[in-house]
């Protein structure tokens, strides 16, 4: 085991699940940046990585918030912060319900951004192909299914 130090002399074990996670939020944010400037380009001037993010994670149908909030690991204000973001740009509408139970759903409007999302992701696929292989690109994306399943089972 290869081990670094601090500074202060502190050991740092060297550890390629460190690299994989730092890799792998790396990618993921390039992928949110690159499809955040092309929506840009197309027209979307007021949508940004951060929130390709959050309207990534809702369902098609209706959400509520207290799900976005766990499924994103953000407190309730954050999502209604954010809803209220969205629905004044016309992607989100929230309706009501009882209590703090508010069915939060995509507009037309947010429909037909999330459609122009995944036609840039499709996009970014053929690219990605094109520099790796359309099999290696697969078979990465298999290979991280399969490591995140066995993370599941630690």
């Amino acid at each position: 085991m290869t081990v670094s130090f601090t500074e202060r002399g502190t050991p740092l074990a060297e550890s390629d699940t460190l690299t994989l996670v730092q890799s792998a939020g790396t990618v993921k944010d390039k992928i949110s940046e690159v499809a955040a400037a092309r929506l840009r380009d197309r027209g979307y001037a007021d949508v940004s990585a951060s929130l390709l993010g959050f309207l990534g994670a809702l369902d098609c149908g209706v959400n509520f918030g207290s799900d976005i909030a766990r499924r994103l690991d953000i407190s309730r204000q954050m999502v209604a912060k954010t809803v209220k973001e969205l629905s004044e740009a016309g992607y989100l509408v929230q309706g009501t319900g009882p209590g703090k139970l508010k069915p939060i759903e995509f507009t037309l409007k947010g429909e037909k951004l999330m459609s122009e999302v995944r036609q840039i992701l499709s996009e970014m696929d053929r690219e990605l192909s094109n520099t790796v292989g359309k099999k290696s690109l697969k078979d990465l994306v298999r290979e991280l299914d399969a490591l995140a399943g066995t993370l599941e089972n630690l």
